[in-house]
């Protein structure tokens, strides 16, 4: 066998197993194992291995399935992968009810979206409850957004995720100034009027002296508490705060603020307006709301772990039963803004939820990310309490593995030249759409049809093989025919490439994202057979990637999402 095609079995064996991408170094690893002789000409075999995947990695998948049958023996049966499951939860008893608490004060991300896929596979593993709980009880700081609620709803179902309950932690105001009051009464809370500063102050001296707001009587407390719901205090003036240990050695896990006061003339809620001015931290609300709708698993991450210290104190004074809390490790996405400040800060530019620079799960959506790539990368990360840092090309692989045997492969020529094509006679090429399916489009040309080739590819003198139609010469600006065989594009080590039938061309603009910066565009034609898709169909545009439909009316809009 001549080397030649010992390289070309290989790189076939290699683009299979890779999608349709074939590496030099692996190829050059397997021919150098099956002839070892041929170590003394290395370079030699590593510039003709260049060559030999450059045109394999041209073909469609397809085609280098087709072409790998002539070679059984590097052929690999693919091992049925093994799905990935989560570890079993500790401590079940009863019904296992999770939730998820988003704040809505904007969209979800990738890192966010991972506490509602585990929360909801878990709840869905054991045949229990899942609750979406809008944890939106500040107004002022991390103000809520109308829209992000609903923004939200449509994340989850995007993601296959329902709920069994829905509520908004500013729907139970009452409920909360209700376990305040018992709190103040049996003397485990009180009102504190004094500044920051002396607050502050005595935090820093509490072992050697008494701090005279946290010596008050209950009744003294009960009658502040009304004050403050009253409105006779302003924004500032007037806390509740719990007691703790004085000598923890967390300074933050001393007598923290349970209930503050919030001006909502100038900063109201979006639902509520300005009908509530005293308003519970997250500390305190989401102890009272896990216990009355009975969450037995939290499922958050580690940034966490001091609030689960505090929180414990709320359980521990109302003699209520501490839910399982498993946390996880932070989840970045390599090269994409995580931070929902910054998000929020280039959305108020005019860059919307979907803008595909953005890890949000409309971003991610917008370029052709499927939801099961979204929860299947959850999934396999897991409860990890480390931090995990994911390339976007991982994110990819994923996501091509799900694409791949539907997404329908068509052809699309940017910088375009148009050459007029010398054929002897009306010919039809006959192009698979998916791997997976037998279902194929007729694209049918005549002799001086002109058709769309990028120039990259129609170098001057170069043979062609224009794909699922013939092998062609490139002469100025026409093709002229040589044949139909596949031996002679072999012979030629022509690459196979796309083309577009002039007459039949679709316009098509490519958005793409280069980075959390940038997004550019690229124009080009697509075959006819494109002005049928529709809105949010993901397809590969050959020898391009992998692009969603956007929008199509008349001039076809396309998110480009990987290779």
């Amino acid at each position: 066998m001549e080397l030649e095609e010992i390289i070309y079995k290989h790189a076939l064996a290699n683009a299979v197993k890779h999608e349709g991408r074939a590496q030099v170094g692996p190829v050059v690893s397997k021919v150098l194992a099956e002839r070892p002789d041929l170590k003394a000409k290395v370079k030699e075999v590593v510039e003709m291995a260049k060559k030999v995947v450059e045109r394999v990695n041209s073909m469609p998948l397809e085609d280098q399935m087709r072409e790998i049958q002539r070679y059984p023996e590097v052929m690999e049966e693919k091992k049925e992968e093994k799905k990935k499951i989560l570890p079993p939860l500790p401590n079940v008893k009863g019904t296992v009810t999770t939730r998820f608490a988003p704040n809505p004060d904007g969209p979800i991300h990738l890192g966010n979206a991972r506490a509602a896929v585990l929360s909801h596979e878990y709840a869905k593993m054991y045949g229990g409850k899942f609750i979406l709980r809008f944890d939106d009880t500040d107004p002022k700081v991390k103000k809520p957004l109308l829209e992000a609620y609903q923004w939200i709803r449509e994340d989850l179902k995007w993601l296959g995720i329902n709920w069994d309950m829905e509520f908004s932690a500013s729907s139970r105001m009452e409920r909360y100034y209700e376990i305040a009051k018992v709190l103040l009464e049996k003397g485990y809370a009180y009102v504190d009027l004094g500044t920051e500063d002396d607050f502050r102050s005595w935090r820093e001296k509490r072992i050697n002296q008494s701090y005279p707001h946290r010596e008050r009587p209950p009744e003294e407390n009960l009658n502040l508490w009304e004050k403050m719901l009253q409105g006779e205090f302003n924004e500032g003036e007037a806390v509740v705060r719990i007691k703790t240990d004085p000598k923890s050695p967390d300074p933050s896990q001393v007598d923290w603020v349970m209930l503050r006061i919030i001006d909502t003339m100038k900063n109201p809620h979006p639902i509520t307006g300005d009908k509530y001015r005293v308003w519970p931290t997250y500390n305190f609300a989401t102890v009272v709301d896990d216990h009355d709708f009975n969450v037995s698993h939290i499922l958050r991450a580690k940034e966490h772990m001091s609030n689960s210290l505090k929180q414990r104190w709320i359980y521990s004074y109302m003699g209520w039963e501490v839910p399982t809390i498993l946390e996880f490790g932070r989840l970045k996405l390599e090269g994409f803004m995580m931070s929902k400040s910054k998000i929020r800060g280039l959305m108020e530019t005019g860059s919307g939820r979907d803008d595909p620079r953005l890890p949000t799960l409309a971003g991610l959506r917008r370029r052709g990310i499927l939801p099961e790539t979204v929860r299947s990368l959850m999934i396999e990360v897991g409860l990890k309490v480390t931090d995990a840092t994911i390339s976007f090309d991982n994110l990819a692989s994923m996501n091509r593995k799900l694409l791949d045997p539907s997404a329908k492969r068509l052809m699309f020529v940017r910088d375009k030249k148009s050459f007029k094509l010398l054929i002897p006679k009306d010919m039809e090429a006959n192009i698979p759409l998916t791997p997976s399916k037998k279902e194929y489009r007729k694209i049918r040309v005549s002799p001086g049809d002109e058709i769309f080739l990028d120039p990259e590819d129609a170098l001057e003198g170069r043979v062609l093989r224009l794909l699922e139609l013939c092998n062609v010469r490139v002469e100025g600006d026409v093709l002229r025919f040589l044949d139909e065989s596949l031996e002679t594009a072999k012979r030629f080590n022509a690459p196979i490439v796309q083309w577009v039938k002039k007459s039949e061309a679709v316009p098509v603009t490519v958005l793409k994202a280069i980075s959390n910066q940038e997004l550019v565009t690229e124009d080009g034609f697509g075959e006819g057979y494109m002005s049928s898709l529709h809105e949010g169909e993901v397809v590969q545009l050959i020898r391009y990637g992998f692009c969603r439909v956007d929008r199509n009316d008349g001039k076809l809009l396309m998110v480009y999402a990987h290779d």
